[in-house]
């Protein structure tokens, strides 16, 4: 979140602390471009009355791979600064004055924007044995360490390069999910440690795994969330 109002900050925060989200304020743009060019966020919010520094807030967050898609929010005093911030790119508007009911209605409209931003990047741990299959015939046995929509974390005692491409079949249980997938090996460490991207997934196993996956973040949620909620948006 970055502003200088610190009343403003202060009621929005707590807002997004009771629906599970953790919450850091900035008062520098500079300041928070960095560490919105380090790090994911699932959301920002920026306020208008920094004028065009806000607006070059949201730009470098549209244009850091990791926040392209982050959920944008307006903080704005009057119509017409509302209707600026949404021409500019905001998705959603915090209107002064604020009010609990106005901010509680406005993230649950955005609520299930911002879970579907948390599950692309929702890595679940799990250790479940993998088998990867290089040039078809060799066979490289590991353990996973955390599996995500678009590739997984495994450990093995076979060094794996970067580059290197092959079929990863698991299972995932509860429910069962058996997975195969031709990966790509994105990092190693020195540790037996090594990144797969996923290269293909056929779409019903795509799918599944989406769905899995986001039970795995449902149940990871706060339960007065889930109570208010009823049920994360999983499309």
């Amino acid at each position: 979140m970055v502003s200088r109002d610190d009343s403003a900050t202060n009621q929005i925060a707590d807002a997004l602390r009771e629906h599970g989200l953790f919450v850091e304020v900035s008062g520098s743009v500079p300041l928070a471009l960095d560490r919105i060019n380090r790090r994911k966020f699932e959301a920002v919010v920026v306020d208008s009355s920094l004028e065009q520094e806000a607006f070059t807030f949201l730009r470098g967050a549209r244009a850091s791979p990791s926040n392209r898609t982050t959920v944008a929010f307006a903080l704005t005093t009057g119509n017409a600064a509302t209707t600026l911030a949404l021409q500019q790119g905001f998705s959603f508007v915090f209107e002064r004055p604020l009010t609990p009911d106005s901010i509680n209605h406005t993230l649950r409209v955005a609520y299930g924007l911002i879970v579907r931003e948390r599950r692309r990047y929702f890595r679940y741990p799990i250790v479940v044995p993998v088998v990867l299959t290089k040039k078809k015939t060799l066979q490289i046995f590991g353990r996973t360490i955390n599996i995500s929509e678009h590739g997984m974390a495994l450990s093995s005692e076979t060094k794996l390069t970067a580059g290197d491409e092959a079929v990863a079949d698991f299972t995932l249980q509860e429910p069962t999910l058996q997975v195969n997938a031709e990966a790509r090996v994105c990092w190693n460490n020195d540790r037996g440690e090594a990144g797969l991207s996923f290269l293909f997934l056929p779409f019903h196993i795509a799918s599944d795994l989406q769905s899995w996956l986001a039970a795995k973040l449902e149940e990871s949620l706060p339960e007065a969330v889930a109570a208010k909620f009823g049920h994360v948006d999983r499309s």
